[in-house]
């Protein structure tokens, strides 16, 4: 379970970095003129973002983060290069960051929401939706594989698509009342 847990963790944290690498990239060579600097800078960002991963909270966007963490790399790259002036003025910076940030391409909220409600499923549940809907089985091999009757199936993963319908719908009206 613990292996399974932290397979599922990093599959998270890769797939967040895929979707930020360009915008973190675009903000470090925006700070960094030397393209082989900006290029270990980079690289540097995408070790702090693994080494720190359970510091993000998720209720925020990982860019915003991610662009974080790469503010304090390229600070560190300055001062090692010896530079007391910054190329870029700090408070450029944050509203580089802030620019980037809000025409980041953010995977849409119904998706977010999908995720999040499918983690909070049994597994048996979730097990069901893999072969089902991933891996595309018929039913009489789901069936099999839950050890169950087809209609017992058939039944389960109409109720299992209720309670993700319910759980996406809830969080996405809670996520518009906060707006």
């Amino acid at each position: 379970m613990i292996e399974k847990l932290e397979i599922d963790r990093r599959e998270r944290l890769t797939r967040l970095w895929l979707e930020a690498e360009s915008t973190v990239r675009a903000f470090v060579f925006s700070a960094v003129p030397e393209f082989q600097d900006a290029e270990d800078v980079v690289q540097q960002v995408a070790l702090t973002v693994a080494r720190r991963f359970d510091e993000y909270d998720t209720a925020r966007p990982f860019v915003a983060w991610a662009l974080w963490l790469a503010k304090s790399r390229i600070a560190d790259h300055h001062r090692q290069r010896a530079l007391r002036t910054f190329p870029i003025p700090d408070v450029t910076l944050d509203q580089i960051a802030a620019v980037l940030v809000e025409r980041h391409p953010d995977r849409p909220r119904r998706q977010v929401a999908l995720e999040e409600c499918l983690e909070k499923l049994p597994e048996k549940s979730r097990r069901m939706l893999e072969l089902r809907y991933l891996e595309d089985h018929p039913i009489d091999d789901v069936a099999k594989a839950i050890q169950t009757t087809n209609g017992a199936a058939r039944v389960m993963l109409f109720r299992v698509r209720k309670v993700l319908a319910d759980c996406i719908h809830a969080r996405l009206a809670g996520e518009g009342s906060r707006a």
